[in-house]
């Protein structure tokens, strides 16, 4: 079959729970805590930028794109003098898959092991080219067990995508902060939800929007233009468009089988209650 760009998010919708869980789980903030991580962003920096190592704050802000350096850098160093990356790495993926048991996933379900299975096929054969957040994680050892495996695929294919889409706002010319201003234009997620989360005083909002204005893209009061519209839409395409690439080694029997497992297990993951409501991905959960 000719497969569509939308494909991609559609797998996306369902894989992105099941990755998420390491941000909003009880399980995955209390074992951040344990190692010694003083508030939330101290162990989202740690956690998530561990496959990388022991960078500098400035790689992992280049790698992240939409977050401010002065943010990160109250996280990173720091953490690593208090827990070192092979710990945060361990915390983070033991702390997801205990959510996602509680949830009811088990190692024995068809559901997971045939989603772990082929999620793993295609992640492992995914090229790497320009995916520096993808490619740390596919480097890590692959674990045993269904129900980690399947963590693991569903984080390689979400950082996967991630990178892809840095690279298609770097090539539109949207700066990280920039991003963020024009997918709230979007209506993609409320303002005040992007500005607490992602770090915003008032002057730093109005600074983005003025650049944004000034290309045409925003008007005068924050919406988008058509022409911004237009660039948006273009985003979010040629996004899905890439991340479709990461499916290549499957063929449309396989990939077909993993868009039917993944929507029970994303609708158990959703209804164990963790997943917020509102969050910067905008998540659709309409299955």
């Amino acid at each position: 079959m000719q497969r569509q760009p939308e494909l991609a998010r559609h797998l996306y919708d369902r894989f992105e729970p099941v990755h998420a869980v390491t941000y909003f789980a009880p399980e995955a903030r209390a074992a951040l805590t344990n190692l010694g991580y003083r508030g939330f962003w101290m162990g989202y920096f740690a956690a998530r930028s561990a496959p990388l190592g022991q960078v500098p704050p400035e790689v992992v802000t280049a790698v992240f794109y939409n977050f401010a350096l002065a943010r990160v850098t109250k996280a990173l160093p720091t953490a690593w003098e208090i827990a070192g990356p092979h710990l945060a790495l361990r915390a983070r993926a033991e702390s997801a898959v205990a959510a996602l048991r509680r949830y009811g996933l088990t190692d024995d379900d068809e559901n997971v092991r045939t989603a772990a299975r082929l999620a793993g096929n295609a992640a492992r054969r995914a090229r790497v080219d320009g995916r520096p957040l993808f490619a740390a994680n596919r480097a890590l050892p692959w674990p045993q067990e269904p129900v980690a495996a399947l963590w693991h695929a569903t984080t390689l294919l979400r950082e996967h995508r991630g990178d892809g889409h840095v690279a298609v706002l770097v090539t539109a010319g949207i700066s990280g902060r920039e991003s963020n201003v024009l997918h709230c234009a979007a209506d993609a997620v409320p303002r005040d939800h992007i500005m607490q989360t992602r770090h915003y005083d008032d002057a730093e909002w109005r600074a983005c929007q003025q650049s944004l204005i000034h290309r045409g893209l925003l008007d005068d009061d924050g919406s988008l233009t058509p022409a911004g519209r237009d660039v948006k839409n273009h985003i979010e395409a040629t996004t899905d468009a890439l991340a479709l690439h990461a499916y290549d080694a499957l063929d449309d029997s396989e990939l077909e089988a993993l868009l039917q497992a993944l929507t029970p297990i994303a609708q158990t993951v959703i209804d164990g209650g963790d997943m917020p409501a509102v969050t910067p991905m905008r998540l659709r959960r309409d299955f």
